[in-house]
């Protein structure tokens, strides 16, 4: 199996795993509890959170653990809400992820106001829409993804920050697909509020983190026993913790310019198949290519693949099985004929160059050969 949907989820670091298995075995104990076993869970905690912090140029008390990108997401959306009741206005890009639409659904039907800017053809947000949809007083919140998981693309964040800040707003960036594949620094960028998920870069599901700047108020969306610093009630998940904070560590260690080489070997052989890349090219996640083939179903290519050991996705994992064309897509204004020709590949540092390549001459036969199908009036049709 050539494994290329590290988008969707990706391998755990067997590095990862080590960290993880003694908080799954002896060191069991509740952080909350008062005795020596937990003094040590807890101060894994804290150990796994200054990682995490220093992944993002954040400081450790700024890292609230959460279940991953969904939650987070919800929590600084959720946030927002509640401190600000007066201002009720939300604005979002049209190529969000549905952790951010759907919120966004939500603040509407509870009597807010919703703007989604649209983006170019290249998938990037359109700025001066932007700068026209927030305002000082209504605006209470802007939600733009640091980097697309269709595309790749990587929004200007610097640019957006300035522009929700001079505003009087704050901005909430869900990097789930950027952060632990590409440097990300909220000091810099000003960032308020930042969601990540350990599955999209090396550590379980289950287990991601909320940023929440010390320069915001925040109010949190689960109450009870106030672990967390009160921010995010719950027993923690111990060994997802210690596991998501031995993988931002190995983040910082990897060799990003690796996966790179690997993406674009990949796309140097197969754009030969009649295929375009969707999105600005040079300025996508070194892991990603979201690739078109004209006359090709991206549903029976899927299965041809599947078939012959390339795993690869169309589009967003989280829509697999749905029949309606990529939102992100038609956002950038192609058409639904493009995103039915559309795949997406992505790539991680446990691919090798020698199963890109294979994968490269695979993907081309099977384009080759549903093509030919097209051509005969067949379908190639999934039991």
């Amino acid at each position: 199996m050539i494994y290329l949907d590290n988008n969707a989820t990706t391998l755990i670091d067997p590095l990862v795993v080590d960290a993880m298995l003694p908080f799954l075995r002896e060191q069991f104990a509740n952080p909350s509890s008062a005795y020596r076993l937990a003094r040590g869970v807890d101060r894994a905690l804290d150990r796994a959170r200054e990682r995490v912090a220093a992944l993002i140029g954040a400081e450790a008390d700024e890292i609230i653990f959460t279940s991953g990108g969904t939650e987070s997401n919800n929590a600084a959306i959720d946030s927002a809400k509640m401190l600000w009741p007066h201002r009720k206005h939300l604005v979002i890009a049209t190529t969000e992820h549905p952790a951010v639409i759907e919120p966004a659904k939500r603040w509407e039907a509870e009597g807010g106001t919703v703007t989604r800017v649209p983006v170019n053809r290249d998938g990037l947000v359109n700025l001066d829409a932007l700068r026209k949809a927030v305002h000082r007083d209504p605006t209470a919140l802007v939600s733009v993804m640091w980097a697309n998981n269709e595309t790749g693309v990587i929004a200007p964040v610097d640019e957006i920050a300035q522009i929700v800040h001079e505003a009087g707003a704050l901005l909430h960036t869900d990097a789930v697909q950027a952060v632990g594949k590409e440097p990300v620094d909220v000091r810099a960028c000003g960032i308020d509020f930042l969601s990540l998920s350990g599955h999209k870069f090396h550590a379980p599901k289950g287990i991601g983190a909320l940023y929440a700047s010390r320069r915001v108020r925040f109010r949190p969306w689960l109450l009870g026993g106030g672990q967390e610093g009160g921010r995010r009630s719950g027993t923690e998940n111990v060994a997802g913790i210690v596991a998501l904070g031995m993988a931002a560590e190995l983040a910082m260690k990897a060799d990003h310019a690796a996966v790179l080489a690997m993406r674009d070997e990949f796309e140097s052989l197969v754009l030969s198949a009649q295929c375009s890349v969707n999105g600005r090219r040079d300025q996508r996640l070194g892991t990603t290519s979201s690739l078109c083939f004209p006359g090709v179903d991206a549903a029976g290519m899927l299965i041809l693949l599947d078939e012959r050991g390339v795993c690869c996705s169309a589009g967003s994992a989280c829509h697999a099985a749905a029949l309606h064309p990529s939102h992100v897509l038609e956002a950038m204004g192609l058409n639904a004929a493009h995103a039915a020709s559309t795949l997406r590949f992505s790539f991680s540092r446990f691919n090798t160059m020698a199963e890109v390549r294979e994968a490269a001459r695979v993907v081309l036969e099977s384009a080759a050969k549903m093509r030919d199908l097209a051509g005969d009036g067949m379908v190639v049709i999934a039991e």
